[in-house]
This record gives structure tokens, C-alpha cells and sequence, in this order.
């Protein structure tokens, strides 16, 4: 068995070949690491050289860059709305530019809720969800089926107007006005056409919001509405084109435990004839006119003092003429003493009369006035 000193002896050696090569090891780290910096820096090169030839030859961009480029960010279409979506939008009028169409469904509302416990002699409780802006080929997209779709004309206006009733309302409505038991909901069977009693109901109920929209329109502008057909496919109720604007009233009608949604669409061609008047701010408005100041205005005008030219006669002559005329020569007159004077102020022709004299004053006598101030009195 060897001893300590032995021990000592042999690994002396060893241990000192093991450091020369780590030695050597760590010597040779600083080029092996140019190497491969040298290596990642060229690798870089060449990905941004791809990067510029995919750029100019029309590189196809995923789905993620297709979506922030159209504007839907997130999960959520209609939480942002950016890019091209917003370009395409922006000539899209806002409802809030015609603030009486708040005060119309406000009154709107108020009314149907009468007019509806009427018609069903049931609890009936309508509110106002919201006023929109879309563009009318969107809307109906949106629609959710089965639904009816009640198109309805304006008379006085010479256009039309979209209203919407969906299947939960309508099987409500039957189930009210056919005797069905409160406390229950309205059986629903999906997957067939109305029938001719559901459709009949229903245009009976569209008649009397018809009529009270009428109403509510009264104080601002007279109008008859007019109920045209119903539809149950959308692309049968197109009333405007796709792209055109329109403004959508959401209402919700609640029957206790049982009720649905109404919405009425208005193309901004329908309410151009009254655009005017939609404007106003509040009933009544006059748009800054001021009858006490026009009327204050007009008399201070009639007592303005004026200064009116009686012409004798008047003479054409040349700029060589006028420029030879001498102190003291004597210009002749075609008028005689029985030929109308014409007064005028300004150069505008008032009053025709006989040239005379009162007293020490050379004066003129009225024969008759303009035919245009006349008018103007």
C-alpha cells in the first residue's frame, strides 16, 4: 500500500497536466467567441437582406397584420376601430348633430307606452335602449333571424322607413293578445315560417306604433306613415343602398316577464326634408333670427336720412369731349320745363316728378315712384 508521500507524488503530476490544459482551454475561448459573434453578425445580415427583398417584392402579410391593419384589434370588432375601417367611416353622419330626434323618441316612448297597454290591456313598460349611426347594407347583416321586417313609407317626406321586430316580441304580442297566461313564457318553435295569424298581429301592432310615431313627429313636422309590406328575409327589405347612412332607434318593450326589442331604421335620405328642423336644439328654435330685433331694425331703417339726386337730363359724350370743356362754356340740355325729373339715391331710380319752385327753392313734385320700391314698402 502506498503512503502519503506517495500519494502526494503522483498527483503532483497529474494535477499539473490537468490546469495546462484548462490553461490551454481558456487560451483558445477568445477566438472560438469571435468566431461566433462573427457568425450571428452575418446571420443577421442576411435576415435583413431578406427582410428587404420580401419588402419590394410584396412580402404576404399573416392574418394578425391583416387585422390591425383593418382596424379590428383584439377579440372585439367594435372596441377599436382604426385604419382603413376608420377612413371608410369617417363620412359617417352622427345622429348627434340632429339633437331633436332625442326629444322625437323621448315622446315616442312615452306615447307607446300607452297607446301598447291599449292594444293588449296588458302591463306594458317601453324604454329607449340607444341612438345609432350605420350604414344601412351593415344593419342588415346584423339582423338576427327569424325576425319580421315591417317597411313603411313616408308620405310628406316621399321616402321609407325599416322596422324591425324580433321573434321574441313577436311570440310575446301572440301570446298576449290570444289569451296566454301571465307567469309563463311564450313557446317558441324555431325552425318555421310565421303564419298568417302571427303576421296579421303583428302588422296590427305596427299600425299603432306607426300612428304614434306620426304623433310624436306632430310638433315638428306633419307626417303621415304609411305601413307598406313585411318581410322575413332581409335582402327583400332593402329601402336605400348598402352603403348609404341611417340612423337606428333601439326600443325594448318588457310585458312583465316577457317582451323583446323593436328597432326603427331611418335612411338620412328619409329625414333630409326636415334636416332643418332637426337641428334646432330645442322646439321652436328660430336659428339665431330675433323677431324684437328685426322689427326694431326695420323702423330705424325707415327713419334713416338719405340723399336723393334730382337728374335733369343726361348727356353721352367722349373722354376728348369732356377733356376740352372751357371755364364758362355753356352745355345744352335736350329737357324742357314740362319733362319728368328722375330722383335717385345711390344710382337707383326712386321717384319721377315735375320740376318747379316753392317759394325762393327750386323744387320737385312728385308724379309717381319706382315700380321696385314699391315692392320693397
Amino acid at each position: 500500500m502506498a503512503g502519503p508521500d506517495d500519494i502526494d507524488d503522483t498527483e503532483g503530476p497529474d494535477d499539473d497536466a490537468l490546469a495546462a490544459e484548462w490553461a490551454a482551454m481558456a487560451g483558445d475561448e477568445k477566438p472560438a467567441d469571435e468566431d461566433v459573434a462573427a457568425q450571428w453578425e452575418q446571420m443577421a445580415e442576411q435576415e435583413d437582406e431578406e427582410l428587404m427583398s420580401s419588402v419590394q417584392s410584396g412580402r404576404v402579410l399573416d392574418q394578425d397584420e391583416i387585422d390591425s391593419l383593418l382596424g379590428f384589434d383584439g377579440d372585439d370588432e367594435e372596441s377599436a376601430r382604426t385604419g382603413i375601417q376608420a377612413i371608410i367611416n369617417s363620412s359617417l353622419v352622427s345622429y348627434e348633430r340632429l339633437p331633436m330626434l332625442d326629444v322625437i323618441f323621448d315622446r315616442l316612448v312615452r306615447m307607446m307606452s300607452t297607446s301598447l297597454r291599449n292594444f293588449t290591456s296588458d302591463n306594458i313598460e317601453v324604454s329607449l335602449d340607444n341612438i345609432s349611426s350605420v350604414r344601412f347594407g351593415d344593419y342588415l347583416n346584423s339582423v338576427p333571424l327569424p325576425a319580421m321586417m315591417g317597411v313603411f313609407q313616408a308620405a310628406e317626406w316621399d321616402n321609407y322607413g325599416l322596422m324591425t321586430v324580433d321573434s321574441n316580441l313577436i311570440y310575446s304580442i301572440v301570446d298576449v293578445l290570444l289569451g296566454g297566461r301571465r307567469g309563463t313564457a311564450p313557446m317558441r318553435i324555431e325552425g318555421r315560417p310565421y303564419t298568417t295569424i302571427e303576421t296579421n298581429l303583428v302588422e296590427r301592432m305596427i299600425d299603432v306604433i306607426l300612428a304614434d310615431l306620426a304623433a310624436a313627429f306632430e310638433p315638428l313636422s306633419p307626417v303621415t306613415f304609411l305601413f307598406d309590406r313585411i318581410e322575413t328575409n332581409p335582402r327583400f327589405a332593402s329601402i336605400a343602398r348598402p352603403t348609404n347612412a341611417a340612423v337606428v332607434v333601439r326600443l325594448r318593450v318588457d310585458m312583465e316577464d316577457r317582451g323583446g326589442k323593436l328597432e326603427m331604421l331611418f335612411p338620412y335620405a328619409t329625414l333630409e326634408p326636415i334636416r332643418e328642423l332637426l337641428l334646432q336644439r330645442f322646439m321652436g328654435e328660430k336659428f339665431g333670427r330675433d323677431s324684437i330685433w328685426e322689427t326694431h331694425l326695420a323702423s330705424e331703417l325707415w327713419r334713416t336720412r338719405v340723399d336723393l339726386d334730382a337728374v335733369l337730363d343726361e348727356q353721352v359724350m367722349s373722354l376728348g369731349e369732356v377733356m376740352s370743356l372751357k371755364v364758362g362754356q355753356t352745355l345744352v340740355f335736350n329737357a324742357t320745363v314740362r319733362d319728368s325729373i328722375e330722383m335717385r339715391c345711390g344710382g337707383i331710380p326712386l321717384l319721377t316728378g315735375r320740376l318747379g319752385r316753392a317759394g325762393k327753392h327750386i323744387a320737385v313734385q312728385v308724379r309717381s315712384s319706382n315700380a321696385r320700391l314699391e315692392g320693397i314698402a
